[in-house]
């Protein structure tokens, strides 16, 4: 049987860390940041863990 490949999206958009946890970019910081607050802004910085029900389709996709 030939591998799985990656799903090229999932690749893209998830990182796996060395403890096994799916990482993601906080959603809402891509565009129209003119009028959102900074404080907003700087809180939708850096990345965060996906949730377990998710991370477990991510890993699938993913090939993990």
């Amino acid at each position: 049987m030939p591998k799985m490949k990656t799903h090229s999206g999932a690749k893209k958009r998830f990182k796996i860390t060395g403890s096994g946890k799916v990482m993601h970019r906080q959603a809402g910081k891509m565009h129209l940041n003119e009028h959102k607050p900074t404080k907003r802004t700087r809180r939708l910085d850096g990345d965060r863990v996906l949730v377990t029900g998710d991370a477990k389709k991510a890993k699938k996709l993913l090939g993990k």
